[in-house]
């Protein structure tokens, strides 16, 4: 099996689900930062991104979600 195939098969896995995960999450941080500090300088079109940005982030969480179930884990938070 090549590196890049074996790259495919762990992105497709539950580790590889779990670690896209928490990247995703960890975009949450920048995002939140952002809408802070375009709060603070009243900065519409910053703030309308960040909602976006969030909007994108919690799409991809729900879609990685869903990869977990489909494949099979039973974690407890997911139901």
């Amino acid at each position: 099996m090549s590196a890049l195939n074996k790259a495919k098969g762990f992105k497709k896995s539950k580790s590889g689900t779990y670690l896209s995960i928490g990247t995703t999450a960890f975009g949450a941080i920048s995002v939140m930062k952002q809408a802070k500090k375009a709060r603070t300088e009243n900065d519409t079109l910053r703030l309308v991104d960040a909602v976006v940005s969030a909007a994108a982030i919690a799409t991809g969480i729900a879609l990685l979600l869903r990869e977990l179930k489909r494949l099979g884990d039973d974690d407890v938070l997911l139901g």
